[in-house]
């Protein structure tokens, strides 16, 4: 079994710089402890990346449209894997949420599992792909910069056995659980 960790749109350090690091010390905590790391664009600065690189056992990441050139340069636009038999794929848009499920399913047709963020706004959902196998979406929110949102929030999951474990979304301590109206 993997544990994974999924964050977004951290925007280091303009909104992560009030953090040690850039990143809350909970999602701190939740790096070390995975054994999957798994950032969907966003970061906005290489130092973020090379920090995370550098504490998590296993990073799967792509680069976010307020990413430059230098995190183009060593990141993929769409990261993919296979971790625990999931099919995973890791990319940071995925354009308005009226028809996403279809959007994805028809795009990502070969994957079971797709990260992404840009909205900032936690999703979970799951689309039916023409070969009749179920594609899950999750959006982790972002740790940094809630925007319209109560909390900042993340999540954790494990895979295994070619199958998707529970998924926790995670909100900063102290703040209450965000409302589904933004879904």
């Amino acid at each position: 079994m993997s544990s994974l960790v999924l964050i977004s749109d951290t925007h280091a350090p303009a909104r992560g710089g009030a953090h040690p690091g850039g990143l809350p010390e909970p999602v701190w905590d939740a790096v070390d402890a995975a054994d999957v790391v798994v950032h969907a664009g966003d970061w906005c600065t290489v130092d973020l990346l090379d920090r995370l690189a550098s504490r998590a056992s296993r990073l799967l990441a792509c680069w976010g449209n307020n990413d430059g050139d230098d995190l183009r340069a060593r990141l993929p636009e769409t990261a993919r894997d296979e971790i625990g038999g999931v099919r995973i794929a890791v990319t940071h848009e995925t354009g308005a949420k009226q028809g996403r499920e279809r959007r994805a399913a028809d795009a990502f047709g070969d994957t079971d599992l797709l990260v992404f963020g840009h909205s900032h706004i936690p999703w979970d959902s799951a689309a039916v792909r023409a070969d009749g196998g179920t594609l899950r979406l999750l959006n982790p929110g972002s740790p940094t910069d809630r925007r319209r949102r109560p909390t900042h929030t993340w999540m954790t999951l494990s895979l295994a056995g070619g199958r998707i474990g529970d998924v926790v979304l995670h909100h900063l301590e102290g703040a209450g659980p965000a409302p589904d109206g933004d879904r």
